[in-house]
């Protein structure tokens, strides 16, 4: 390995070190149900997603998960993703009440490229929802996140989020990722 090839080499894990950190401070206000911090590091522009996986057969991999004109578990901006966080904190979302205890995990953070001042990230996530006594969802995924450096920080710009599960075994689909 050269010197130009090793230098690229550390820069780029000091820039999945960074974003998994971001990821972390991210999953934290989640956890700690810091609902207007989380919002505020979405792009106004942001697109969330969350495509539905099929069962499909072994020769059709590439259908495996619906395309963005096709069902999907949502599909939102931040307009919608600020509707839902002020339902869940005045109290109105049925499903919500009492809140969810979450735990966010999220590992596997991998750079997959960078495009001038966008970076595309793919991870992996496992999130623990438990509400009442006996309400408990583990949520398993993959996620691919283009972020943005904007003064100093990062803003996440889309967020593709693959269930692994092809029928949602949850009650409800109030958790963000």
């Amino acid at each position: 390995m050269n010197a130009i090839d090793q230098k690229s080499a550390i820069d780029t894990l000091l820039l999945e070190a960074e974003i998994e950190r971001f990821f972390s401070m991210e999953a934290e206000l989640l956890d700690d149900r810091r609902f207007d911090d989380w919002l505020a590091l979405f792009d106004e522009d942001v697109r969330y997603w969350m495509p539905i996986a099929r069962n499909v057969h072994f020769e059709q991999p590439e259908r495996e998960y619906t395309e963005h004109k096709e069902a999907n578990w949502f599909d939102e901006g931040k307009d919608i993703l600020r509707k839902r966080v002020l339902q869940i904190q005045g109290g109105d979302h049925w499903a919500e009440e009492p809140r969810s205890r979450t735990t966010h995990i999220v590992a596997n953070v991998r750079v997959d490229k960078t495009d001038g001042a966008e970076v595309t990230v793919k991870s992996r996530f496992i999130v623990y929802a438990c509400r009442l006594e006996h309400d408990v969802d583990f949520f398993v995924g993959k996620r691919i996140d283009v972020l943005r450096r904007e003064q100093g920080s990062w803003k996440i710009l889309r967020r593709t989020i693959y269930l692994d599960q092809s029928v949602l075994l949850s009650r409800n689909l109030t958790t963000f990722f």
